[in-house]
């Protein structure tokens, strides 16, 4: 079972479907014996970094999250993948769940319109388990405009978009996807399949 952390911040509906479509059991849960007690755990998220990092505490689940990626596999979707670093700068600094050292900034691609919004290539880095049976020229869809900065060992897949962006990130049994993998057609759906085989 996966549990889909429901803190009132994240794109949780079209992921449970995407998983219900894939016929991998998944419940949207705000329960933090659920969490404890799933087999993985997925953090969706879409809207501002302090104001989700707000909501995840005053859920009392920003302990249960550390926990369960501690000793899961866990997986953080967009804004959820930005909340596994250390620290944010949207509107104001802000600490993140510190799962992976990094800061989330501003992108200032030079020329190029933010939000980053669309279909970019995925460019492989690392060796991920998510990214397992999929090829060299894949194309997942962005919706951002902050970007992770961290160390190249954490960095599964970059896509270019002024300059390298961190796209999928890999640290022990935590995952953060940028991209939306549940709205990037077959090759987002092959990469919530691969981390089902991981639970």
């Amino acid at each position: 079972m996966i549990a889909i952390v429901d803190y009132g911040a994240g794109n949780i509906f079209s992921v449970q479907n995407a998983l219900k479509f894939l016929e991998i059991d998944c419940t949207l849960t705000s329960d933090p014996i659920f969490i404890d007690g799933a087999d993985g755990v997925i953090l969706p998220g879409v809207g501002a970094f302090p104001a989700a990092m707000k909501k995840l505490d005053e859920a009392g689940l920003t302990d249960t999250v550390k926990r369960a990626a501690a000793e899961k596999p866990f997986l953080g979707i967009c804004l959820g993948m930005q909340m596994i670093f250390s620290k944010g700068y949207e509107f104001e600094e802000c600490e993140g769940l510190g799962l992976i050292e990094g800061e989330v900034r501003l992108m200032e691609p030079e020329g190029l319109d933010i939000p980053h919004m669309g279909w970019n290539r995925l460019i492989k880095n690392n060796d991920c388990p998510l990214l397992s049976g999929l090829g060299d020229d894949e194309y997942v869809y962005f919706v951002h405009s902050y970007a992770a900065h961290c160390a190249d060992k954490d960095v599964a897949a970059y896509t270019d978009y002024g300059s390298n962006i961190p796209a999928l990130v890999h640290r022990g049994n935590v995952y953060g996807a940028q991209f939306h993998p549940e709205k990037s057609g077959q090759v987002g759906l092959k990469m919530l399949k691969n981390f089902a085989a991981l639970v």
